[in-house]
C-alpha cells in the first residue's frame, strides 16, 4: 500500500526532474539516486532521451544505476529500439555503467554500425564493457569494419575501443592494415601503434600511419 507521503515525494521528484532550471533537475536526480524509488525508473530512462544538459544526463544515468538491474536493464534495452538517436546513445551509455552482461545480446551489429556517429561511438564503448568471454574476436571484426569512419573524435573512439578489447583485436587490425582503402589502413596502423605505445598520441600516430601507407610500409618500419 502506498502511503500519502510517498505519493507526495514522488510528485515532488517528478516535478523537480522536469523543472525548467537545470540545477534543480540536477539536484533532484541526485536525490532520486540517493533514495531509489522503483516507480521512477521508467521516467528516468525517458528523461535521459530528452534532457539537454550533459551534467543532468550523467546524474540521471547515475540515478538509474542505483536501482535494481532487474528493473533498469530491460527498460534500457527497450530504449535501444527508439528512433531517437539520443535515446539510443544514452541507453547504451547507461547499460555500460550497469556492467550487466545480460544486455549483451541487445548490442547488435545494427547499433555498432549505426549511421549516427554518437550512437555508434557509445555502442563501441558499451560493447567492450559488456562482451562475454569468447565473443571478443567477433566483436573485434565488427569494430574493425568501422575503421576509417568519421572525423577525429569518432576515429579516436574506435581506436580506444579496439585497444580496450585487448589481444583479440590484433588479428582484425592486422587484416585491416592491408585494406584497399588508404584511410582504413591508416586508421588500423595508427591504432596498432597506440596499442604498442599508449603515450604516442593519436594525431602523431595517424601522421606516422599516413607516411607508412604512402611508402607502402604496412608490415615494416618505413
Amino acid at each position: 500500500m502506498t502511503m500519502p507521503n510517498e505519493d507526495t515525494a514522488m510528485t515532488r521528484a517528478l516535478r523537480g526532474l522536469e523543472h525548467d532550471d537545470a540545477s534543480v533537475r540536477l539536484r533532484t536526480a541526485m536525490a532520486v539516486g540517493s533514495a531509489p524509488d522503483a516507480r521512477l525508473v521508467g521516467r528516468l530512462v525517458e528523461l535521459c532521451a530528452t534532457e539537454p544538459d550533459f551534467s543532468v544526463r550523467e546524474m540521471l544515468t547515475w540515478a538509474i544505476t542505483r536501482h535494481p538491474r532487474e528493473l533498469t536493464v530491460p527498460r534500457l534495452v527497450d530504449e535501444l529500439r527508439s528512433e531517437r538517436t539520443r535515446a539510443r546513445s544514452q541507453a547504451l551509455h547507461t547499460l555500460s555503467k550497469t556492467g550487466d552482461r545480460r544486455a549483451w545480446p541487445a548490442i547488435t551489429r545494427v547499433l555498432l554500425t549505426d549511421p549516427d556517429d554518437e550512437v555508434a561511438r557509445t555502442a563501441w564503448r558499451a560493447a567492450v564493457v559488456l562482451v562475454p568471454e569468447g565473443e571478443e574476436p567477433g566483436l573485434a571484426d565488427v569494430l574493425a569494419g568501422q575503421l576509417g569512419r568519421g572525423g577525429r573524435e569518432t576515429r579516436l573512439s574506435l581506436s580506444r575501443a579496439l585497444i580496450d578489447l585487448g589481444a583479440p583485436a590484433g588479428p582484425a587490425l592486422y587484416a585491416a592494415a592491408a585494406h584497399p582503402e588508404p584511410r582504413v589502413r591508416e586508421h588500423a596502423l595508427a591504432t596498432e601503434e597506440l596499442r604498442r605505445d599508449p603515450d604516442a598520441g593519436f594525431d602523431l600516430a595517424i601522421e606516422e600511419a599516413k607516411r607508412r601507407v604512402a611508402l607502402g610500409a604496412y608490415g615494416q618500419e618505413g
